[in-house]
């Protein structure tokens, strides 16, 4: 069966400080839905750290495979900060997350193995600190329908305890309705029996 759940942050975490040789690295995790909440994140934190050396992140978005990520290094030694916090993602399977660690740069280089190691911890750590929790995976479907239908409609609305995102009652009658992933197939097939209403899985 289809997995019909994905885990994500709850709300953005507080920050987290991992220190070697010198050099500051500030954690930072946010609950993301897209690449412009992202941007604004990255932004804010570009101007409260603006004496750093470095802002690397990354970040996966999606409830479901295949989803979008990126890894950025900002400017530190290839694959040596972005992959090591996008491994933590990974790590932790959560997903709709943005990780940035911001480090101050302390006067002794760390060496590739030392970078990896410093961006991996800073973003565990703040992976730990954070409330991750598990969210269900919903579509929204259209049943359209005449208003004499309207009765049969909310009964089954009622009996499989559906959630109605919104509802236009008139003549002609349209209800959005938002269904779990597994639940659909028979969802559409209760309504399909009756006579007279139409189903419409709607894309987001």
């Amino acid at each position: 069966m289809e997995k019909d759940t994905y885990k994500t942050i709850s709300k953005t975490s507080r920050e987290v400080l991992f220190k070697d040789r010198n050099s500051k690295f500030l954690g930072y995790a946010f609950p993301v839905k897209n690449e412009e909440q992202i941007k604004v994140h990255l932004e804010i934190l570009k101007k409260k750290h603006h004496a750093a050396r470095h802002w690397c992140y990354a970040y996966q978005l999606g409830a479901c495979e295949p989803f979008a990520f990126r890894a950025n290094d900002d400017g530190e030694p290839n694959n040596s900060a972005g992959m090591p916090i996008y491994g933590q993602i990974q790590s932790f399977e959560v997903t709709n997350v943005l990780i940035v660690v911001v480090r101050y740069f302390g006067g002794v280089k760390l060496g590739v193995g030392g970078l990896i190691n410093a961006y991996r911890t800073t973003a565990k750590m703040v992976l730990e600190t954070s409330k991750i929790v598990t969210k269900v995976i919903t579509k929204n479907i259209l049943v359209s329908f005449e208003y004499a239908n309207i009765n049969k409609v909310m009964r089954i609305i009622k009996e499989k305890n559906l959630n109605v995102i919104n509802q236009k009652l008139e003549l002609d009658c349209e209800i959005v309705i938002s269904v779990r992933l597994r639940n659909i197939p028979s969802i559409l097939e209760t309504f399909g029996t009756q006579y007279g209403i139409k189903t419409k899985i709607l894309n987001d």
